[in-house]
């Protein structure tokens, strides 16, 4: 057995000798394809080249490797080519160990620099201003809905969509009081929603209150007596507060959506992986709605999500977030927007990007 091992353990270092060469020379590719951007000035992030590198590679992939893995492996390969081509800021929800941040992490993985932002207006401003080359929001849950405060603030950005990703949530309850003596929860408010029914039934007479992050709710939890969090394991690490319990979210397939905000659009990816959003108002009167949608109808184009707003701008009045697969820039979705533009007082494009895959 000794001989096996021994054979066996010097091929995987040759093999290891094999790949950090040839990762080397991916790299080096890769700062010269920088430079070439940075001459033209162009996009170093490019959402479409990351969605195809991805799925080719993972057509190749035979196994025992599993997807999953071999996607995270490449994120962190793509993610240290994006630091060789120009130094990058991800600005994110805050502070450091939020489900954003995660999502963050997960997107752009650890060799880029982030910035925690104390406000999800903070981080379209830090993108908006230049501050930071992206930045990375929660859209919606699977188990909540949308989060209807960056929903506002698409409003009035001039940023784009650009990318998405799936992040599977699981909370806890994070403190250093015993169950018994728990009478104040924080956290933010989406997080307290996943976790009504648990909080109900195990710490009923607890007040909740919402936060502006998951984490933040950590810190305050760390330092008040009788205080509790509902926040990612993540969060008990880094900020040193015991676990009380796992898995405490009421939907076990809980997952959020996270938008990717960009000065710049991103380009097609095709092959029917685009999804594109986009922001509506409707004239009052009978079957506005319906008019709206017929154009996506009639060119078969795949409407995924509608929901509807207050406007703030009067009382009673709504604007709608839609999204539609395909791409902006496709033949039958620029035919069915120039038609709905005939249709609707304001049609604002908020960007079109790859589809997540998890």
């Amino acid at each position: 057995m000794k001989k096996q091992l021994a054979q066996l353990r010097r091929k995987i270092d040759a093999l290891d000798q094999r790949v950090v060469k040839l990762l080397n020379a991916r790299l080096r590719h890769a700062r010269q394809v920088g430079a070439l951007k940075r001459g033209a000035r162009s996009r170093i992030y490019v959402a479409e080249r990351e969605a195809d590198v991805l799925s080719r590679v993972s057509a190749t992939n035979a196994g025992p490797l599993k997807p999953a893995a071999l996607r995270a492996i490449y994120r962190e390969i793509m993610s240290a080519a994006l630091a060789l081509e120009k130094p990058l800021v991800i600005a994110y929800l805050g502070p450091e160990a939020t489900n954003t941040h995660a999502a963050a992490l997960k997107k752009f993985g650890a060799s880029v620099d982030y910035r925690p932002m104390p406000s999800l207006p903070d981080v379209f401003t830090a993108v908006e201003k230049g501050e930071a080359d992206y930045g990375v929001v929660p859209v919606e849950n699977s188990t909540e809905g949308s989060v209807r405060d960056s929903l506002d603030l698409f409003v009035e950005t001039p940023l784009k969509l650009v990318a998405e990703l799936h992040l599977e949530i699981e909370h806890a309850l994070i403190s250093r009081e015993p169950l018994a003596k728990i009478r104040k929860i924080y956290s933010k408010d989406q997080a307290l929603a996943q976790c009504r029914r648990w909080l109900q039934r195990h710490l009923p007479h607890a007040q909740l209150v919402a936060v502006d992050s998951t984490a933040l709710g950590v810190q305050r939890a760390a330092k008040e007596r009788g205080a509790a969090a509902v926040a990612p394991r993540l969060a008990a690490e880094r900020y040193g507060v015991p676990v009380l319990a796992a898995g405490i979210q009421d939907q076990k397939s809980n997952t959020s959506r996270f938008g990717i905000l960009g000065r710049e659009a991103s380009g097609p990816v095709g092959k029917g992986q685009d999804k594109t959003s986009l922001l509506v108002s409707l004239h009052h009167e009978p079957g506005a709605l319906l008019h709206a949608l017929a154009p996506f109808n009639r060119r078969k184009l795949n409407l995924t999500r509608i929901e509807s707003r207050p406007s703030r701008l009067r009382p009673w009045d709504y604007i709608f977030f839609l999204d539609v697969t395909g791409h902006h820039d496709d033949p039958a979705m620029q035919a069915a927007l120039k038609e709905l533009r005939r249709k609707c007082p304001l049609v604002k494009w908020l960007g079109s990007y790859p589809v997540a895959r998890t």
